[in-house]
């Protein structure tokens, strides 16, 4: 394996060409280290925000990298704001979102970065993709795993677009 930390990073799109975003992403996402897992791509229900949009396409890679967990975020905001996002409302629509869920089992809580992300494991459009990766992968303080957290919050509004993209 590449020298660094691993990196779970969620990955959602639902405005423009979401799916050519997303793939744009990914291989940004490839320049900051090695990435050794990449999710299906599935097609989710908005949760939150306001009512109308699209749905989303989400997905999420592994990433080891030599980059620290601030210096990869600054580095998911960058590539976030090539692709056009626009920081405005919270859970609004958006041309890319790029989470930091997990960072080794690094934990912090700081105004610029918390890890764990503080929702991912109530969120069937993050723990879908992240159990393709690794459904036996445990959240650094509660022990539970993404496949015990997909099977409590359910499957519903996410289904599987594609397995490969």
């Amino acid at each position: 394996m590449a020298p660094g930390e691993a990196a779970f990073i969620a990955l959602g799109a639902n405005l423009g060409d979401a799916p050519g975003t997303l793939r744009g992403a990914r291989d940004d996402l490839a320049r900051l280290g090695t990435l050794t897992g990449v999710s299906g791509l599935y097609r989710t229900v908005p949760v939150g925000g306001p009512p109308g949009q699209p749905d989303y396409l989400n997905a999420a890679v592994r990433l080891v990298t030599p980059l620290g967990p601030v210096e990869l975020l600054g580095a998911l905001h960058e590539i976030e704001r090539q692709a056009g996002r626009v920081r405005r409302d919270r859970w609004a629509a958006r041309t890319l979102d790029l989470d930091l869920i997990l960072y080794g089992h690094e934990v912090r809580d700081t105004p610029g970065l918390a890890l764990p992300h503080p929702r991912a494991w109530e969120r069937a459009f993050v723990l879908a993709p992240l159990a393709d990766l690794d459904p036996h992968l445990a959240h650094p303080t509660s022990g539970e795993t993404v496949g015990a957290a997909l099977a409590r919050v359910g499957r519903e509004g996410v289904t599987l677009a594609a397995p490969e993209w």
